[in-house]
């Protein structure tokens, strides 16, 4: 299995910026992709950004731009740097992994959580 652990989340003004980091460890061999969801209230998970163990890298249209992912494979991390919040961006950020032994064998994991909050 994989446990991650979030870390960054805050309370930052319109316009500010927050790095969020995730550190997986376990079974960190067989991790293929990782990313970030968020859930704001009321509204359903979605993803934010992905980045696969390649480094290439996808991200929700309404962050495109503002946000980058990036991820160091030596050391089982993933990081999202949020520039130029906005209110709406306010949710749970939690950290993403995909755990890959095949094409059909392939487990998904989530970590607990971090609070971004964006005032306006």
């Amino acid at each position: 299995q994989v446990q991650l652990v979030e870390s960054g989340g805050g309370l930052v003004q319109f316009g500010g910026s927050l790095r969020l980091s995730c550190a997986a460890s376990g079974r960190t061999f067989s991790i293929n992709h990782m990313g970030w969801y968020r859930q704001a209230p009321g509204k359903e998970r979605e993803l934010v950004a992905v980045i696969s163990s390649g480094g290439s890298t996808n991200y929700a249209g309404s962050v495109k731009g503002r946000f980058i992912i990036s991820r160091d494979n030596t050391k089982n991390t993933v990081s999202l740097q949020m520039n130029s919040l906005k209110p709406e961006d306010t949710a749970v950020y939690y950290c993403y992994v995909q755990e890959r032994f095949s094409d059909a064998t392939t487990n998904n994991y989530w970590g607990q959580g971090t609070q971004v909050t964006v005032s306006s």
